[in-house]
């Protein structure tokens, strides 16, 4: 099966309403909200009077823009963004000194999408991928059995061998833990028809994520394409419930 998730949802108006949009065009199966932003409370809003599967697309590298935040949250969240946006590769290394605030961070941000959705999330990912940065997975801070976004997957000869390697060991820890599908992807590496039909192909026999940002010109233009739209009929879409 294929699970198509917009990343975002809340991050602002445009990311919301053409999230909502391309869902309530059959073109998306599900999408991940950010909190404490600047949309989140409408994007809450509207996303349950749509109906659609939502999940917690957790924050750990960009400021909140939402009026009200919490004074500890922001002190927490300002440490561990300075930490993991100082280098390209702060997420391989753990922060032994940012064990508590790394744990703030997951707990407030769940319990603030408990209140606007009024129910766990379906699913866990995290912005720029930051949630599988070592502190998240050493500490094992995402509940255990919950439904929680891979590594990126590649073919043989797309990336190094030792990147490959790393994300082989990364996803292993995962799924000692947590669901996950069997591949995920990215619209936005794979634009071109052919690696397309490719992860179409492959949804036929394994369970893939494809990961869209529907405000992106590009990929909305392509989402709401008539060689999508025919492509994805032809593919059985499913949410993270059915994961």
């Amino acid at each position: 099966m294929l699970i198509i998730n917009a990343d975002d949802l809340g991050r602002q108006q445009a990311a919301t309403d053409n999230t909502l949009f391309c869902y309530a065009k059959h073109r998306l199966t599900s999408t991940s909200a950010m909190v404490f932003m600047a949309d989140s409370e409408r994007a809450a809003e509207l996303a349950l009077a749509a109906g659609i599967d939502v999940g917690l697309h957790l924050n750990l590298s960009e400021d909140f823009t939402a009026a009200v935040v919490p004074p500890r949250l922001r002190d927490c969240h300002e440490r561990v963004r300075r930490f993991l946006t100082a280098s390209k590769y702060a997420l391989l290394f753990y922060h032994p000194l940012l064990r508590a605030q790394f744990r703030y961070e997951f707990a407030a941000q769940y319990e603030e999408f408990l209140r606007l959705y009024h129910r766990p999330p379906s699913h866990l990912d995290g912005h720029q991928h930051l949630h599988l940065a070592s502190n998240m997975l050493l500490q094992g801070i995402f509940p255990r059995g919950t439904k929680v976004r891979r590594s990126f997957s590649f073919q043989p000869g797309e990336k190094s061998l030792l990147n490959r390697g790393y994300r082989k060991i990364v996803d292993h820890h995962l799924a000692q833990r947590h669901r996950l599908t069997d591949y995920f992807f990215a619209l936005s590496q794979n634009l071109p028809g052919d690696r397309l039909a490719r992860i179409f192909a492959l949804a036929r026999t394994a369970n893939v994520e494809l990961m869209t940002h529907p405000q992106l010109p590009a990929e909305y233009d392509l989402l709401m394409s008539d060689a999508y739209g025919q492509a994805i009929a032809q593919t059985r879409l499913a949410g993270f419930d059915e994961l």
